[in-house]
Formats: C-alpha cells, sequence, structure tokens
C-alpha cells in the first residue's frame, strides 16, 4: 500500500477485501478465512472466539453460527460486532466493526445444504456453548439426529448466518521497521459515503 494513498481511496473497500482473501487463498496453509470475532455480553464483558467468514457481499461480511451459541445470544443482545482477520504469510490484516443482522432465509438453506452431511448432523447435534455431560453423550446425540434425519437434513431453526454491515474497515500491511501501511475506511450509517484516513503505524 506504501506510496498508493490515491488508488487506495478510490478503491471500494469490499473489492479490496476480496481480493486479499483471494490473494490469501493461495498462500495461507490452514483456513485463510479464519477471523477473530469479538462480540459484548449484557454486562459489557468482551468476549472473542474464532470463526470462518463464508461470504464478502458488496456490502457485508458474512459467517454461520448456531444462534444459541454465546456468540449467537451476545450478537443478538446487542446488534454489533467486531472483527480482524490475519494473514500471517502475505503479512496483513483487516479489523472491521459495525452492525449485524441475521441471515436466515434462502442463502443460509442454500449454504446449510452445501456442508458435508457430518456438519448439517453436527448442526442438530450440538448444544452450542452448553455444558454437556461427555464426549460420548455427544456422539450418541449424533448418532441419533443422523437416523432421525438421514441423508439430506434440513437447516435447523437455531443454525443460520449473521451479517456484519460495516461502518469502519481498516486495512494493515507490514512494512519496514514497523512503518506499517494502515488505511481506516469510516461512515455513520449505509446510506452515507466511505470517509477514508491514512494512518499512522
Amino acid at each position: 500500500m506504501a506510496g498508493r494513498d490515491g488508488i487506495f481511496a478510490g478503491e471500494d473497500p469490499f473489492i479490496i477485501a476480496q481480493r486479499w482473501l483471494a490473494e490469501a487463498e493461495a498462500t495461507e496453509p490452514n483456513d485463510p478465512s479464519a477471523m477473530a470475532l469479538a462480540t459484548v455480553d449484557g454486562d459489557g464483558m468482551p468476549d472473542v472466539r474464532m470463526v470462518l467468514l463464508k461470504e464478502i457481499e458488496a456490502q457485508a461480511f458474512v459467517f454461520y453460527t448456531n444462534y444459541e451459541s454465546d456468540k449467537g445470544r451476545q450478537l443478538n443482545l446487542t446488534g454489533k460486532a467486531a472483527f480482524v482477520i490475519h494473514w500471517k504469510s502475505l503479512r496483513r490484516q483487516i479489523r472491521v466493526r459495525g452492525h449485524v443482522s441475521r441471515e436466515e432465509g434462502p442463502q443460509a438453506d442454500a449454504y446449510f445444504a452445501s456442508r458435508a452431511l457430518q456438519s448439517r448432523i453436527g448442526a442438530w447435534s450440538s448444544p452450542q456453548s452448553r455444558p454437556i455431560a461427555s464426549r460420548e453423550a455427544l456422539l450418541a446425540e449424533v448418532a441419533r439426529q443422523g437416523l432421525r434425519h438421514g441423508l439430506s437434513p434440513s437447516r435447523p431453526p437455531f443454525w443460520g448466518g449473521y451479517r456484519i454491515r460495516p461502518v469502519q474497515i481498516e486495512f494493515w500491511a507490514d512494512g519496514a521497521f514497523r512503518l506499517h501501511d494502515r488505511f481506516r475506511w469510516n461512515r455513520e450509517t449505509d446510506e452515507r459515503p466511505w470517509q477514508i484516513e491514512r494512518l499512522a503505524p
């Protein structure tokens, strides 16, 4: 990014993110779409965990999970989230903060249907984030749900997507002597234009 302020200032941040992800898919040894998702609970206590980014849309980032998990409950409560995705092989990262809404329609159904059968059965079997008696109990539930749903399980009503619509996106690229390149896109709402600024490293 060094010396390219004008070029990046004119680009759509979602197109940049799509391009960076595509480049990471060719270089990262494992899970190039892994991102650290941060949420806040009802007491204001922060929480963070790794999830997989599944799609970069024209105006949003999409991932999928159990709505009744800790992160699901926190997202439903606040409607806000942040994430960082870091690619060690490329020495780049993207940080995002924004508003969250559910994706629980045909798009979520289609993604669920594309998953491996074992993963679909697993989604029905796991009371995510809640205590369980043992691994054996979990596997027994997997077997029970497998018999119940067969080879074409539908998407559980408690499982689906979340769409993060950013109010802030920051691109970071490693620079020599820690003089990194940082560009931040800001906007107050989806309807407002992006304001772009270069940040000190």
